[in-house]
């Protein structure tokens, strides 16, 4: 089954997919090795992971499709992705589609803010006028191929101009044919409830550690009426600290002794990687190069 096949059976699903989000291949590795269906890799851990910079716009659309390309040949799971505003207009957003598909991920997002755009959970963000937007999502949706390459359609407008608008938007988007939705930022469970339910079409929700909507179960979640929800900045906030400490330890002590605790040891770290399957796959073709070569001196005797 293709990868964008089994992601949209899992957003359709009557239980809600849990998206983890991951910023590299070695987090998406991890995930995946933890029992989780599909993935999600955004722009936030992107560009702090690839630059060491904030979310804002800093990524091409080029270097966002390369990362999502590695991370997805990582693991043999869908992975969700974040377009950013589709770098450019509707030609450019088609382009985006294109280069995303071919890289292997199974969905995207495009987002309504101004470029360039912030995190959807800092202030000072602002969005494009309705048409400007649509004219976008109307040529994402055209672009695809893949009829199972979800595109979800979200907006900001509720952190900038009321949840009327944002509301307002969310059903034009779906009516023209977003396979999902994302308001970004509601302030509370009550307005997550009302988005759900006014609002046809499959919804995600956005679980920002610290950031401006409550942080909810999976459970409390599914019940709102939610079809997907991703964690999307908890992958590198906690690589952070676990490096803050580590190196912290190094510093002070000049070893890493006192932080092993927080480590797996060299073999579990191998066997995540796959070094094993590694070294089976080119023992067999060493094998079959040797007998090969038997094959032929005993042929030639």
């Amino acid at each position: 089954m293709r990868k964008t096949t089994r992601f949209k059976e899992l957003v359709q699903a009557p239980e809600l997919l849990v998206l983890p989000g991951v910023h590299d291949a070695l987090s998406a590795r991890v995930a995946e090795a933890a029992g989780f269906g599909a993935l999600a890799a955004a722009g936030f851990g992107a560009t702090g992971a690839l630059l060491g910079q904030p979310d804002s716009s800093q990524l091409s659309g080029n270097e966002l499709a390369d990362h999502y390309a590695r991370i997805g040949d990582a693991v043999d799971i869908p992975v969700f992705v974040d377009a950013d505003t589709g770098f450019g207009n509707v030609t450019n957003v088609a382009r985006t589609v294109g280069q995303f598909e071919r890289a292997g991920v199974a969905g995207l997002f495009i987002e309504d803010q101004v470029f360039p755009k912030r995190c959807g959970h800092t202030p000072g963000k602002d969005v494009v006028s309705v048409d400007a937007y649509i004219d976008k999502l109307k040529a994402a949706l055209d672009a695809r191929e893949d009829p199972d390459f979800m595109i979800m359609a979200r907006t900001d407008a509720l952190g900038v101009h009321g949840i009327e608008e944002a509301i307002d938007r969310a059903r034009m988007f779906a009516e023209i044919g977003a396979d999902m939705i994302f308001v970004e930022a509601p302030p509370d469970a009550d307005a997550m409830r009302r988005i759900c339910t006014e609002v046809e079409g499959y919804h995600l929700a956005n679980m920002v550690d610290f950031g401006d909507s409550p942080l909810l179960t999976a459970a409390e979640l599914e019940d709102i009426g939610y079809a997907t929800a991703v964690w999307p900045v908890a992958s590198v906030f906690t690589v952070v600290k676990a490096l803050r400490e580590m190196y912290g330890a190094l510093k002070r002590d000049g070893t890493t002794e006192a932080a092993q605790g927080g480590m797996v040891d060299f073999k579990a770290y191998t066997d995540l990687v796959g070094l094993p399957e590694l070294r089976d796959r080119e023992e067999q073709y060493l094998q079959f190069a040797r007998d090969y070569l038997a094959a032929k001196r005993n042929a030639a005797e």
